[in-house]
């Protein structure tokens, strides 16, 4: 079957070594022939205020999300949540709620980290976070990576196991973007 889709991967970390955005990077080597990854580069956005209208990056963003055919999320965990600078990009993108560009949008969240819980409670928030703005996201497989620091080296993904969820991942994400295409 010859696929054509985009997706873009949203990176909750601003780190320049971060985990997840190498998970990003690994997804997008796994994912099957013609499905193409984006990642957004940075989420470095003022805090959001309805008050001060539009900033131009997050039109970017908004812009980008519409183009794309769905979206990956990868979170790390901080303090049992999502980092604030995602949650910050997340507050302006569903505004105003109504011509946000993850209504119904087919998503899916990933994340990796070096302690046991491989983001699960991030990622559980982040699902909550998504319903307000109606982004339809994939519930299986669910791509928890915990001890990250085993699996990558200098941000490649060396274990195999993980490799092989991330392929199975891959052709989930194509089926439900072309699931909600209809």
């Amino acid at each position: 079957m010859n696929v054509s889709v985009s997706l873009l991967g949203i990176c909750g970390s601003q780190r320049k070594a971060s985990i997840n955005r190498s998970l990003l990077e690994a997804i997008d080597s796994a994912l099957p022939a013609g499905a193409k990854l984006t990642i957004w580069k940075s989420l470095d956005l003022p805090i959001f205020n309805s008050d001060l209208g539009q900033p131009e990056r997050v039109g970017a963003l908004k812009q980008a999300i519409a183009a794309a055919d769905g979206v990956i999320f990868s979170v790390p965990e901080y303090n049992y949540s999502i980092p604030g600078g995602l949650k910050n990009a997340l507050d302006w993108i569903s505004s105003p709620p109504s011509s946000s560009p993850l209504r119904g949008k087919p998503s899916a969240i990933v994340g990796a980290t070096s302690g046991m819980s491989g983001t699960i409670r991030a990622q559980l928030h982040l699902r909550q976070i998504l319903l307000f703005s109606d982004a339809q996201v994939l519930g299986q497989p669910e791509v928890l990576i915990p001890r990250a620091h085993e699996r990558f080296d200098e941000g490649r993904l060396i274990d195999e196991s993980t490799r092989a969820l991330l392929e199975r991942f891959g052709v989930a994400v194509l089926a439900w973007v072309a699931r909600l295409a209809r």
